[in-house]
């Protein structure tokens, strides 16, 4: 009798062992990017990863998976559905699937630089545009700048017509496609990963970008010519599933919320320093052109491009475009 007690107790005692035990285990959570670890997301990244180890005691254990090890940003979203990945910071272009509104941010020269961007994404417009995915599962939680978009190219471009011709890489992105109809070029829907050697071969002419992913990547030491144009914008949003989210306690989201807000001022401020820093590695390096547009070339640039924004003026919204070009004016 006291033998089966003490096999009972034990056997007791293993199975709330065992629960504690599964208590205590860590929420994983995998973050999936497309860019190498030096940029401003990769960097930011990183320090999410830190801080939410700091604030969470371990009770969330973040992994970064830099470079597309994981997924491309074409899969990834559709992979945190699935619940293969719990949180990526895609282009805003990737979303264009899920919703209309955030091509916002793709239409060229609406933002003259990143303090205007700012001051847009922090108001309530702006804020608002996070919960677009919401009816899809998903849930943006803040806004993660890379920098303005300038154009490389195989030759010299100045003015629209020098594009005219040319095949250019673009992300999945119906405006996009439309801006470089503009001028004339063929824009080409291709992974990030495979531009360089798309630039390399010469399978394509030219491709847009900021200063820190030309320079990360490479893309300086294959292209010739690079236009400072900052004729758009490239920025992510990071994003998670619905379903990981409210798996989380309201103490790990607390923690996990402030630890990302942390790190996208972290990663915002890289932005603004690599743009300046990788510009001018890039004209060190000697490898490409740098060519400055003058104020008339310029305008034709806008002239030719801005009338993109009335072909996706009904879909985005036209108070949210007036809204955005008014944040160009500092208050």
């Amino acid at each position: 009798m006291i033998r089966s007690l003490s096999v009972a107790t034990l056997g007791l005692a293993a199975i709330i062992s065992s629960s504690l035990a599964m208590a205590d285990d860590p929420v994983m959570l995998k973050f999936s990017h497309v860019v190498a670890e030096n940029t401003p997301k990769g960097q930011m990244a990183n320090k999410f990863k830190e801080l939410v180890a700091e604030k969470t005691g371990g009770s969330v254990v973040v992994e970064v998976f830099p470079n597309s090890q994981l997924f491309g940003d074409d899969k990834v979203l559709e992979a945190m559905l699935l619940g293969d990945v719990q949180m990526a910071a895609p282009a805003l272009s990737k979303f264009s699937r899920y919703t209309d509104t955030l091509a916002l941010y793709d239409l060229p020269f609406l933002f003259k630089d990143l303090d205007a961007v700012d001051r847009f994404q922090q108001s309530d417009k702006g804020q608002g545009m996070l919960d677009a995915l919401q009816t899809k599962g998903l849930i943006g939680l803040g806004y993660l700048h890379n920098g303005m978009k300038q154009l490389s190219s195989s030759k010299p471009l100045r003015v629209p017509a020098d594009a005219d011709g040319l095949k250019f890489r673009i992300m999945s992105s119906e405006v996009l496609e439309a801006q470089f109809e503009a001028v004339g070029a063929a824009p080409l829907k291709k992974p990030f990963s495979e531009v360089f050697t798309l630039l390399q071969t010469r399978a394509i002419d030219g491709q847009e970008n900021t200063w820190s992913n030309i320079y990360s990547k490479k893309f300086f030491e294959v292209q010739p010519y690079i236009t400072e144009s900052n004729h758009g914008l490239l920025d992510y949003m990071v994003v998670t599933s619905k379903e990981f989210w409210m798996d989380l306690t309201d103490e790990q989201r607390a923690q996990v919320e402030a630890a990302l807000d942390e790190a996208l001022a972290f990663g915002n401020q890289v932005a603004r320093d690599k743009a300046v820093e990788d510009k001018q590695l890039i004209a060190e390096s000697g490898r490409t052109e740098i060519i400055e547009l003058t104020d008339d070339e310029r305008a034709q640039w806008v002239e030719v491009m801005k009338p993109v924004w009335g072909e996706f003026e009904e879909e985005i919204g036209p108070d949210l475009i007036e809204a955005a070009y008014e944040s160009n004016d500092a208050k």
